[in-house]
Formats: C-alpha cells, structure tokens, sequence
C-alpha cells in the first residue's frame, strides 16, 4: 500500500549549511505520525519543505504517490495537504471568521464551507462565540486553535502541525494535544512536530527523533516513550 506522505532522502540547505541531510520516512493515512528532537534538529525546516514553501536540494517528496517538491504551495495546499505554522501566523487585524476564512482561499463550494466553518466552531466552542473579534485580541491557546482550525478550513487530508503547545500553559496545552486525538478520530491525518516529546509521542502511532538535520531513532510512539535514549534527552529522566 502506498503511503500517504513519503519522504526520500531528502536534503534542505541554507546556503551552504546543509539543515536536513538525507532523512526518508513516511506517514500512512489515519496516522499520528511525530517529529521530536531539539531546536535546530531539522524538524520546522522538514515542514517547510513538504509544504512547497523551501526546496529540497536533493531527494523527493511524494503525496498520495506524486511527487511534490517541485509543486507550488499554493497547489500542494489544494492538493490535501495542510500546514498549520510554527508562532501560529494568524492575522491579527482580522475577525476569527476572516481568518478562518482565509484557510478555503482555494475552494469555490460555499455552502460547504459554510458547513466547516459550523465545525470549526464546534471543535473549538471559543472560535464561534468571539467569531466577529480581531484574532490579534486572543490569547496564545486561542491563537493556536484558530491557526488549527484555519489549517482544517482546506479540508486537508494531512494535516502538519508545528509546535503547537509551544507557549502554552499546562491546560492550554492539554486541550491542544486532545483536539490532535479528536481529529485523528475524525479521519485526519497529522504529522506534529512538537518539543514536548512526552505529549507528541503519547497520541503518535509512529515517531522519528531528529538530531542535527538527521534521523537517529525511530519506532512507534510507545516504543519510544519507553527508549533510554529518548527518556533521558527528551523526557527528562535518568
């Protein structure tokens, strides 16, 4: 069966300083699939280029089985593949439902947006009951599920989602990470690049750990959480 997303030998530079060397993997559709490692590991880069927003200077990335790391964002967007960003990057001037808005540029079917736009509200009660105030008026968690519920505005089959704790408070954090486990329940596919390992590799049915632009472990969520290795860099614990 043909992954969802496949990642090959793929490489991203910046300049002459190589950010992702040569990793290859793959998320199979209905996957929580997780990306952990430390700043500067590779992990917001690898998005970044899935994504059509940087291009890899060596390897491919295939989507449903096409290749897409010639493809422009934009289509790649159209295509079911969603990002949701690193800082959230939502537009502060505008209202909730502008911003949301914003994530079916792409779609010309009104009545169905008309009828995400009701789910996003009610996945995220918050977003619906303040929809006509300025998004730069929110708090960073109501921040955040808006930049979620803008993403699932494509009505992506896969759904990247970069640090979406981060910034949090600890309850915050905690609707976040359930919210990935309710959409993974809906249907949707995620791949989460998260620096709260513990959270990430809890809800992954698959997981890579990143070090320096390469990949050094992988196994699923619960072999990881129970590694060693991972438990002392990631986790905290001796």
């Amino acid at each position: 069966m043909t992954a969802l997303l496949e990642i090959r030998d793929l490489e991203v530079a910046y300049g002459k300083i190589v950010a992702v060397k040569r990793i290859s993997f793959s998320v199979e559709q209905g996957q929580v699939v997780s990306l952990i490692g430390t700043n500067g590991a590779g992990k917001t880069t690898t998005l970044r280029t899935i994504s059509g927003l940087l291009r890899p200077t060596y390897g491919e990335i295939l989507f449903q089985g096409q290749r897409i790391d010639q493809v422009p964002a934009h289509d790649i967007v159209t295509m079911g593949l969603a990002h949701s960003p690193e800082g959230r990057r939502i537009f502060p001037r505008l209202s909730v439902e502008e911003n949301l808005r914003l994530g079916a540029f792409t779609r010309n079917d009104h009545a169905a947006v008309r009828a995400d736009l009701d789910a996003a509200y009610d996945l995220f009660p918050i977003l619906g009951e303040r929809r006509k105030q300025p998004a730069g008026t929110f708090s960073g968690g109501e921040q955040q599920m808006l930049a979620m519920g803008r993403a699932m505005m494509s009505k992506p089959k896969l759904l990247m989602l970069d640090e979406p704790s981060m910034g949090l408070s600890p309850i915050m954090m905690k609707r976040i990470m359930s919210t990935v486990t309710e959409l993974q329940k809906q249907g949707t596919t995620i791949l989460l690049v998260e620096q709260n390992a513990q959270a990430a590799l809890k809800r992954a049915d698959y997981g890579y750990v990143l070090e320096v632009g390469k990949i050094v472990l992988s196994g699923t969520g619960r072999e990881l959480l129970s590694n060693d290795e991972v438990r002392k860099a990631y986790l905290g614990e001796d």
